[in-house]
């Protein structure tokens, strides 16, 4: 959700969901050089198999080992009515071509995927979008699961954390309580791709500025409050916190409460960042003693702030990284920001994975639990988004959707699951682009 960072349930705040790596089609996402954007909804189009070229697959880090439905718990317990218009969304991003490159994040291969998405795009064909049993059937008739495996070759178990589309306040004009920015791209960023030159450092991008003939690091979070030449501004939101957080989870909407076009809400997405690496914040609170470490939730440091509203500036300052937006009409309010897969997340049913074990665009079955709790949460979800904290097989970030409620629930998860990749039946083992 070209976001940098997110929070980890109840305890430091520390990297979640991550800026987008460059895709291969026609630029026009912001952040995500390359990733042409795509419809929330709309007729699903299917190309010919000659229009997606059979590009080299790309060499994932884990496995997969063949399972049977039976395999998955609680499979026959997910409801699937709302599960339709997230798998038609799905395949328009799998039916987008690739083009090889290794600075992207690895992709489903959309030659596997182009029968079973050209039999979902027929409506003789395809199930009714609120009809459960139907929905399970399609996916029972032309999708196999494949359990995932670790590098060493084991069955994956690893960590579950949340994410959500925050709300906050604020006006496109600086006044009263509207004091605290979040800015567009800087005029001066520069971002280098160390893989254009050096292949061993694929993926590899490093942001800065010129400073005479030499490019430096880009300016910290306080250069640039202090900067005399700051980032064109995008809005001024009314507390600290909720502008932090919301460069945390790194896209959000603002409701237009003060200013021109009050009543209005805008949604600021990922654009780019700083370039700097992120510091916790709740750990630096739990360093100085003013809160437990296990205690430094989203909500404890809200109180926090609140408290001491001198040293405001001292804590978030902790974090020298900076994320900068770009504005988006909300066309649709029910659904999300776009994942790095460039698809609009669909409540509870959208995750963060690890694209180098799980490829971008695979739908998954996810076995955890609910926030905080030893109650089962299984489901099949769609991995469209990546993270700076998500790293190892199963490792995963389950996109709860917009707003406090969302938060709540994504602030308090931290639980242990297992995954499975669900791949078209004719095409053999899962494979990544």
């Amino acid at each position: 959700m070209r976001r940098a960072f997110c929070v980890l349930a109840g305890v430091v705040l520390a990297g979640c969901a991550s800026p987008p790596a460059p895709d291969d089609t026609a630029p026009s996402v912001p952040g995500m050089p390359g990733a042409k954007p795509l419809p929330a909804e709309g007729p699903l189009t299917v190309p010919p198999l000659s229009r997606l070229p059979d590009t080299t697959p790309r060499k994932l880090a884990g496995g997969f080992t063949q399972a049977t439905w039976r395999d998955l718990p609680g499979w026959d317990a997910d409801n699937l009515e709302q599960v339709w218009e997230g798998f038609l969304r799905n395949c328009r991003g799998l039916m987008r071509p690739t083009g090889g490159s290794l600075t992207a994040p690895a992709r489903a291969a959309p030659r596997d995927w182009q029968p079973v998405c050209a039999i979902a795009a027929d409506p003789a064909r395809a199930p009714a979008a609120g009809d459960t049993a139907a929905v399970r059937q399609f996916l029972q008739t032309y999708l196999q699961p494949w359990r995932v495996l670790g590098a060493d070759g084991k069955p994956a178990a690893n960590t579950v954390t949340g994410y959500y589309e925050p709300l906050v306040r604020g006006s496109r004009e600086q006044g009263g309580k509207y004091q605290w920015p979040l800015y567009a791209v800087p005029k001066d960023l520069l971002v280098i791709d160390l893989g254009g030159l050096y292949p061993e450092l694929a993926g590899k991008r490093v942001r800065g500025k010129l400073q005479g003939r030499r490019v430096v690091p880009y300016d910290t979070r306080e250069q640039i409050n202090a900067g005399a030449e700051k980032p064109a501004v995008l809005a001024w939101i009314d507390d600290p916190v909720d502008a932090f957080f919301l460069q945390i989870q790194g896209s959000g909407r603002v409701a237009l409460t003060g200013g021109p076009g009050a009543g209005d809400t805008i949604r600021l997405a990922y654009a780019d960042h700083n370039g700097h690496p992120y510091g916790s914040v709740g750990k630096w609170l739990a360093d100085k003693g003013e809160l437990p470490l296990a205690q430094t939730s989203m909500q404890n440091i809200r109180l926090w702030a609140q408290r001491n509203p001198g040293r405001v500036n001292e804590m978030l300052n902790v974090n020298p990284a900076m994320v900068f937006f770009s504005e988006e009409a909300i066309t649709d309010p029910s659904a999300g920001p776009r994942g790095a897969y460039g698809v609009p997340l669909t409540e509870a049913r959208s995750v963060a994975v690890d694209a180098s074990f799980v490829p971008l665009g695979t739908p998954v079955f996810l076995a955890t639990t609910r926030p905080a709790s030893q109650t089962a949460m299984n489901r099949l979800v769609f991995a469209q988004d990546t993270g700076a904290a998500i790293k190892g097989a199963a490792r995963t970030d389950f996109y709860w959707g917009y707003g406090d409620a969302a938060g709540e629930q994504a602030g308090r998860m931290k639980q242990r699951g297992q995954m499975w990749v669900l791949w078209p039946k004719a095409a053999g083992q899962p494979k990544a682009r």
